[in-house]
């Protein structure tokens, strides 16, 4: 076994130890932390807004203890999914989450952001710290996402971060009752630029 591919075992081995080392990133806006239960009114401001979850998977949440179940459940112990948090107020205001495949040493990821705070660059800002980590630390090779035609706002962010368009699935998901075409963008850790 070459020594390079030995790194690669090791990483896999230890990815978690990884993750749960390197919980908080600064920006220069932004802090991207692990979510605690005090985020449960900024989180439910932008889950509550059927603008900001049109693209989304799941629905909006129609009551805090929604909410809190969520943070519970899903945020609290999941070392791939983050708060953003803005530094001028301390607010959450958005979400980030990696899902890593460590077969193919690659991750996907999804976001949203509380659709006050579009427009301002702050997910393009927490995506490239966090390919910085993934790519640099995790040692991944390749990180994906997807949007789903007619938001082409988050296209964008990933256009900023370098990302190339890899072509458009027709049809390829159905969203609350609606198919939607689906376009697939990727980068690779050799054309990755911090």
């Amino acid at each position: 076994m070459h020594a390079k591919d030995r790194g690669k075992y090791r990483l896999k081995a230890n990815y978690k130890q990884l993750l749960n080392n390197n919980r908080i990133f600064y920006t220069e806006r932004l802090i991207i932390r692990p979510y605690t239960i005090k985020d449960v009114d900024d989180v439910f401001e932008y889950a509550n807004d059927d603008e900001t979850v049109k693209y989304l998977t799941w629905t909006t949440h129609k009551t805090k203890d929604q909410t809190i179940r969520v943070i519970n459940q899903f945020y609290l112990n999941n070392p791939c999914l983050y708060a953003i948090e803005l530094k001028s107020n301390n607010k959450c205001i958005g979400t980030i989450d990696f899902r890593i495949d460590e077969q193919n040493d690659k991750a996907s990821f999804g976001y949203v952001l509380n659709r006050e705070y579009w427009n301002k660059g702050y997910m393009s800002e927490t995506l490239r710290e966090l390919m910085k980590f993934y790519f640099e630390v995790i040692v991944l090779n390749r990180l994906e996402s997807t949007h789903y035609v007619g938001n082409g706002a988050s296209g964008k962010v990933m256009q900023k971060c370098n990302m190339k368009y890899e072509g458009r699935g027709i049809q390829e998901v159905k969203i609350k009752g609606v198919f939607f075409d689906v376009e697939h963008y990727a980068i690779v850790k050799d054309a990755w630029k911090y």
